[in-house]
C-alpha cells in the first residue's frame, strides 16, 4: 500500500494535501482519506455531499511530468478507469459518464476532481480528489442522481478494504499511462463510456437534440454526431445528457 494518511475530518482532502505538499516533499501516490469533509468540493465549485463515516473521500498526489498540457485529459481517463475497476469488484455494470463521473445505470456513484499545477507546457503536480458513495442510504434533494453501493447491493462494504483496492487500481492505471501505453487507457475509457452506443438525447444552449457519441479526444472534448449527421464538439459543461419520456417531454437533465 502506498503512503496512506487517515484523518478524522478536514474541510477538503484536496486542500489538505495541497497544503501539506507545499510544506514538505510527498512521495508520489501519497493519499489522504478523511472520515468527514466539512467543505468537500465537486467539479466547477459544486459541493460534494457525504455522510460522516459512510463513504470514501480521499485525495492522491501525482507528478505526471511526462504529460504535456494538451494531453492532460489522459490523466483524468486513467483515474476514472482505475476507480471503475475498483467499484466493479462490488457491482456491475459500472460506466464512466464524461468527463469522469462513475455511474451505475443512471445513478452517480462517484465524482473525481483533479487540480493540476503546470510548469511551462507540462503538468508538474496533480491532486486527485475522489468522492465515492459507499454505505450512505439517503441523499438530499440537492443530489437527486446520487446512489451508493449499499443502496444497490443491500450490503455494507468495508471502507478500508475498498479504499486500498481503489488506490491500487488507480495507481495501476496511472502507471500504465506513465510507462508509455496511453492507447490502453484510451481504449478502456471509451469501452466504459456511459451511453456509448446508439442515439441519446442531449441539450446544449440551442436546445434538445439526439446524437450518438463518437469519441472523447485527449484534450477532453466530447465529439457527437446528431441524428441528422451533423458533427458537434463540446467542452465540459457545454452540453448535458437528457432523459425524456416517449412523448418527448423532458423529465430531467444531467448536467455534465
Amino acid at each position: 500500500m502506498h503512503n496512506l494518511i487517515k484523518i478524522k475530518a478536514t474541510a477538503s482532502t484536496n486542500q489538505w494535501l495541497k497544503e501539506q505538499s507545499e510544506k514538505r516533499a510527498l512521495a508520489e501516490g501519497t493519499t489522504v482519506a478523511a472520515g468527514f469533509q466539512t467543505a468537500g468540493k465537486g467539479q466547477r465549485g459544486n459541493r460534494w455531499e457525504s455522510e460522516e463515516g459512510k463513504n470514501i473521500t480521499c485525495s492522491m498526489i501525482l507528478y505526471p511530468r511526462f504529460l504535456p498540457v494538451k494531453r492532460q485529459f489522459l490523466l483524468s481517463e486513467a483515474v476514472a478507469v482505475g476507480l471503475k475497476d475498483a467499484v466493479e469488484q462490488y457491482l456491475q455494470p459500472v460506466e464512466i459518464k464524461w468527463p469522469n463521473d462513475i455511474y451505475y445505470r443512471d445513478g452517480k456513484l462517484a465524482g473525481i476532481l483533479i487540480e493540476n499545477e503546470l510548469t511551462g507546457q507540462t503538468l508538474d503536480k496533480s491532486i486527485i480528489g475522489v468522492g465515492l458513495n459507499v454505505n450512505q442510504e439517503k441523499f438530499s434533494d440537492a443530489a437527486p442522481k446520487a446512489v451508493s453501493i449499499k443502496q444497490i447491493t443491500g450490503r455494507e462494504t468495508d471502507l478500508d478494504v475498498l479504499l486500498e483496492q481503489m488506490v491500487n487500481a488507480i495507481w495501476f492505471r496511472y502507471n500504465t499511462l506513465k510507462n508509455g501505453n496511453p492507447e490502453l487507457i484510451v481504449q478502456a475509457y471509451h469501452h466504459s463510456l456511459y451511453r456509448k452506443s446508439g442515439f441519446h438525447f442531449f441539450a446544449d444552449k440551442n436546445g434538445l437534440f439526439s446524437a450518438q457519441t463518437e469519441r472523447v479526444t485527449d484534450d477532453g472534448f466530447l465529439h457527437l454526431t446528431t441524428d441528422a449527421g451533423e458533427k458537434r464538439c463540446y467542452a465540459f459543461k457545454e452540453v448535458s445528457y437528457e432523459i425524456t419520456n416517449y412523448g418527448g417531454s423532458r423529465l430531467c437533465a444531467g448536467a455534465l
